[in-house]
C-alpha cells in the first residue's frame, strides 16, 4: 500500500521524516497529485499547493486478522503515534485534535472541500489529525494521523506539513 511496508516502527525515523518534510519545498500552485515508488506503484504521498502528505509507518496486512488481534494491531498503531505525539509535543508545545468526521461526510455527499481535506479523504486518511502550529519553521502546520483504508489493510500513519492553518472543517 505504501512505500513504508515492511518497515518495523522507530520513532527517531518517524521523527526524522516529519522534520524532512517539514524542512522540504511546499509546492505553490497546482492541482493535487499523489506519487508512488516507481517500481511498486506503492504511495509515497501526495503534492498541492502548500502541502504534502506523507506516509511515515505502515503496519503488516491485516488480512484474515479479527477480533483480539486486530484490536492488538489498532492499539499497537496509537501507541505508535503516541510516541511520535509525545517527542513532538516536546519540541512544539502541545498539539490540538482536527476531526476529519466533517470531510468524511463531504465526501460522502460529494461536497467540495480544501485540497489537503480533499487529498486526505482521495487516500482514505479519515484518522483525526494531531496539529502543531505554526511551528518556527516558515510558519507551516504539521499534523499526523493513524489511517486504514478498510478492515484488511494495514494500519499507516502520516504526516501532513502545510503553508496553511489546519483547522477543524465547519459542518
Amino acid at each position: 500500500m505504501t512505500a513504508k511496508a515492511g518497515q518495523a516502527f522507530d520513532t527517531g525515523r518517524a521523527v526524522s521524516d516529519i522534520e524532512s518534510l517539514l524542512a522540504a519545498e511546499l509546492p505553490t500552485d497546482g492541482a493535487p497529485v499523489s506519487e508512488g515508488d516507481p517500481a511498486t506503484g506503492e504511495w509515497t504521498g501526495t503534492r498541492g499547493a502548500g502541502f504534502r502528505i506523507i506516509p511515515i509507518w505502515e503496519g503488516d496486512d491485516l488480512t484474515g486478522v479479527y477480533d483480539t488481534e486486530w484490536n492488538e494491531a489498532e492499539d499497537a498503531a496509537m501507541a505508535n503515534q503516541a510516541l511520535v505525539v509525545a517527542e513532538l509535543d516536546r519540541r512544539w508545545g502541545p498539539h490540538r485534535n482536527v476531526s476529519m468526521r466533517v470531510p468524511l461526510f463531504r465526501k460522502q455527499a460529494g461536497t467540495p472541500m480544501p485540497a489537503l481535506f480533499q487529498s486526505l479523504s482521495d487516500m482514505d486518511c479519515y484518522g483525526d489529525l494531531t496539529v502543531w502550529g505554526p511551528t518556527a519553521t516558515e510558519g507551516r502546520w504539521v499534523a499526523v494521523s493513524v489511517n486504514q483504508c478498510d478492515g484488511d489493510a494495514p494500519m499507516i500513519m502520516t504526516a501532513v506539513v502545510s503553508q496553511f492553518a489546519i483547522t477543524e472543517l465547519p459542518e
